[in-house]
C-alpha cells in the first residue's frame, strides 16, 4: 500500500452537526480538504464515512497519518 498525499500539515478545526454523515478523504487528493470530492478513485484509498453523534467542534487530520483517523492524533507535529 502507498503512502496517502499529505494535504495540509495541520488538522481542520471545524463544528460537526449531530445527526449528520461526513466522508473524510483518506487519499488527501481532494481539493475539498478534509472531505473527499471523490478524486480517490483513481488510487487504493477510500473516504472514511462517519456519521456524527454530536454538534461539536473536531480537530479533522489533514496529513492523513493519523491512527485516529478521520481525527487528528498529533502526527503531523512529527512530518
Amino acid at each position: 500500500m502507498t503512502a496517502p498525499t499529505i494535504a495540509k500539515k495541520e488538522p481542520a478545526g471545524l463544528t460537526l452537526e449531530a445527526g449528520k454523515t461526513y466522508a473524510w478523504c483518506a487519499c488527501g487528493l481532494s481539493q475539498k480538504q478534509p472531505f473527499c470530492d471523490g478524486s480517490h478513485k483513481t488510487t487504493e484509498f477510500r473516504p472514511v464515512v462517519f456519521k456524527q453523534e454530536k454538534t461539536e467542534e473536531v480537530w479533522l487530520c489533514q496529513c492523513k497519518q493519523t491512527k485516529d483517523r478521520p481525527f487528528c492524533d498529533g502526527t503531523h507535529n512529527g512530518l
